[in-house]
């Protein structure tokens, strides 16, 4: 690992493992559920490093904290002129929102670390408008794991009015503080934000289970067709691997065990087989066509398991910046 060029969230982890146990637990306890859940996994996986590399590593860090600059001057600005400029406009402003926001809404962030059970049972009874806005604060994944716990006629529901979520009216805002406020000890001034719409539905839908995305979606187009089908124009499905550029394709095959992939291209439209198996050594695709062949039959479930692990893999590269996707995929991107 020493020899590795680490990157900052591995920097980062291993400053803490340095600290010792007290002063790491105190920084984490200013990070959020994703950031402590990166780190951890970060803190498990560095590894050994030498001491020389520790030191250069602090060393690092010390200059940086050690450079001149204003803390709080136009932060919002620079906030914003960051994030557009990485992510471009489209991309960045729901997430501008939130950050700008979050500062406010200490209440929606310490959901982030409840079980999806827990959390659909403290909004159970609440208007399906406050639960949709309750969604679209949390990670898709999170979001998809809570709307699971509500009976088929109230995911529709809830989807539905989060999919035509456009900015929050204060008075929803201070419904919602209501809500959070008999949990935890929410603030009522938060601010306005851009939250919700068909991109993050659909990529709610994308962690669904395989057969209930499809149920929701088909119950959503006996009330509205149209946002129907512009909600399943976005999600991103096994099908649409087959769009995605062969560098990106080549990425994600790094991390798959050829077992895995066996089960998953069984059944799967021959455009995707394609471009997984042409993404690969001549050896390595021959090997996995005798992997196929010679598995027999599978069980449907286990091949839908198969695929969404895979899928899952995929968002977790494109989240994190490690490959694009096709323009097909854009809603979680």
């Amino acid at each position: 690992m020493a020899e590795e060029k680490l990157t900052g969230t591995q920097r980062a982890a291993i400053v803490l493992l340095s600290l010792g146990e007290a002063q790491a637990a105190e920084v984490l306890k200013h990070m959020n559920a994703k950031e402590v859940q990166k780190l951890g996994l970060a803190m498990t996986s560095v590894g050994s490093v030498s001491r020389e590399h520790v030191a250069e590593i602090f060393d690092e860090f010390i200059d940086v904290l050690s450079q001149p600059f204003s803390i709080g001057a136009d932060a919002d600005d620079y906030i914003r002129e960051v994030l557009m400029q990485a992510l471009g406009e489209d991309r960045a402003n729901g997430l501008i929102d939130r950050i700008l926001m979050g500062r406010n809404t200490s209440g929606l962030d310490s959901l982030k670390w409840m079980e999806p059970r827990a959390i659909a049972e403290l909004v159970r009874n609440e208007h399906p408008q406050i639960i949709a806005i309750v969604l679209a604060h949390l990670d898709v994944d999170h979001a998809a794991e809570v709307l699971k716990c509500f009976p088929e006629r109230g995911r529709v529901d809830i989807l539905l009015r989060l999919s035509t979520l456009d900015g929050i009216p204060p008075n929803a805002l201070n419904e919602l503080n209501d809500v959070l406020a008999r949990q935890f000890a929410g603030s009522a001034n938060m601010k306005s934000s851009s939250i919700g719409g068909v991109k993050v539905a659909a990529n709610i839908l994308n962690f669904m289970d395989s057969g209930q995305d499809e149920k929701i979606l088909t119950s959503m187009s006996e009330v509205d067709g149209a946002l129907s089908t512009k909600i399943r124009d976005l999600m991103f499905v096994f099908d649409n691997l087959a769009d995605i550029d062969d560098r990106a394709m080549q990425m994600v095959l790094r991390d798959i065990p050829n077992d895995k992939l066996a089960i998953a291209l069984r059944g799967a439209d021959q455009k995707v087989k394609d471009k997984i198996l042409g993404n690969m050594s001549q050896r390595a695709a021959e090997n996995l066509k005798d992997d196929i062949e010679a598995r027999g039959p599978v069980r449907l479930a286990d091949v839908e398991a198969a695929q969404k692990e895979i899928l899952a893999l995929v968002r977790k590269m494109a989240d994190a910046g490690t490959i694009s996707l096709a323009a097909k995929a854009e809603a979680f991107v």
